[in-house]
């Protein structure tokens, strides 16, 4: 899917032009892969554009950047402003926002102390991630012959730009075969996630999700579905799936900024269910775009409306 140009990116605390937000060509990501990013929605809403828990995304993008120590020169408040005044400034009724950082033009061996550290931020429209019917029709998948990385070689708990590399083999095998999105298995062969999403299988009326050890990334949208399925009295389990789980599961869905809540119809050409959205991802799948989209009330103070400033500690 083409990025859609707006006019403004955010630089290191300035606006500047679409065309000239660059980098070196020997940046040290270039040749290393050193940056972490987040992906946030910006929903229409009767009250106006508003973020999807903009500071728990920004914390994460913080705590990404930590764990490759990455001292970003802007607090979580700054981040969170800058967002809402990227939003305005381009004058978004709905879109995606992508934070980065990343380590700059310095140093060329894979060190990266000397390099400095840049930080950007863009949005532009984006539609539906897996296709306009697929939050009501659902996608067919397949497990990926490729696994997440194991916990000691690449943390999975940072929304590195590295671990796409991985992410990219899994989608390109999916869509080589024939299906919209791949699931990987960690190292032990138990259920992660897929390319960009995390997973929920729902068996015998209880929604299973994998652990974190699992090697899946903390999704906010990970938790805000078990944020909703208990408000709901759905029963969950936080704990490892088994593969051939996916093949007697009575519902399955991938949970993600960009997949939003997405239906799995099959895996490996095995009919999940009935072969169609499943009745809890329907019941829960309706509960987000409510919320998200100002429908109902936000009772939890997830969405953030770009016409007002976020305060420390909000």
């Amino acid at each position: 899917m083409a990025v859609k140009k707006t006019e403004k990116i955010w630089h290191n605390g300035k606006m500047v032009a679409w065309d000239d937000a660059r980098i070196h060509v020997l940046s040290h990501v270039v040749s290393y892969g050193s940056a972490v990013f987040e992906g946030i929605r910006c929903y229409k809403t009767p009250q106006g554009p508003s973020i999807f828990r903009l500071r728990e995304h920004m914390q994460r993008l913080i705590r990404s950047a930590h764990i490759y120590r990455m001292e970003i020169p802007f607090s979580l408040d700054d981040l969170a402003n800058a967002g809402i005044e990227l939003v305005r400034v381009n004058r978004m009724e709905s879109c995606y926002l992508r934070p980065i950082v990343m380590r700059g033009y310095g140093e060329v061996g894979v060190n990266p102390l000397g390099c400095p550290i840049e930080t950007y931020m863009a949005c532009w429209d984006w539609g539906r991630y897996l296709g306009a019917e697929a939050l009501s029709e659902g996608v067919d998948v397949c497990v990926s012959s490729w696994r997440r990385p194991a916990p000691d070689t690449l943390p999975q708990m940072s929304k590195a730009a590295a671990n796409y590399m991985n992410s990219q083999l899994i989608r390109l095998e999916a869509m080589a075969n024939g299906y919209a999105e791949g699931i990987a298995l960690d190292t032990q062969g138990y259920v992660a996630e897929g390319s960009g999403e995390n997973l929920f299988v729902v068996y015998d009326g209880t929604v299973w999700t994998a652990p974190l050890a699992n090697s899946v990334l903390p999704g906010i949208t990970r938790a805000t579905v078990l944020t909703l399925c208990e408000e709901f009295k759905i029963p969950t389990l936080v704990q490892p799936i088994p593969r051939e789980m996916l093949y007697v599961a009575d519902e399955i869905f991938f949970a993600g900024t960009a997949a939003e809540i997405t239906p799995i119809r099959s895996v490996d050409k095995v009919k999940v269910g009935a072969g169609r959205r499943g009745p809890i991802t329907e019941r829960l799948q309706t509960e987000f775009l409510a919320i998200t989209h100002g429908e109902k009330p936000d009772t939890h103070g997830w969405l953030t409306p770009v016409t007002q400033a976020v305060s420390a500690g909000r």
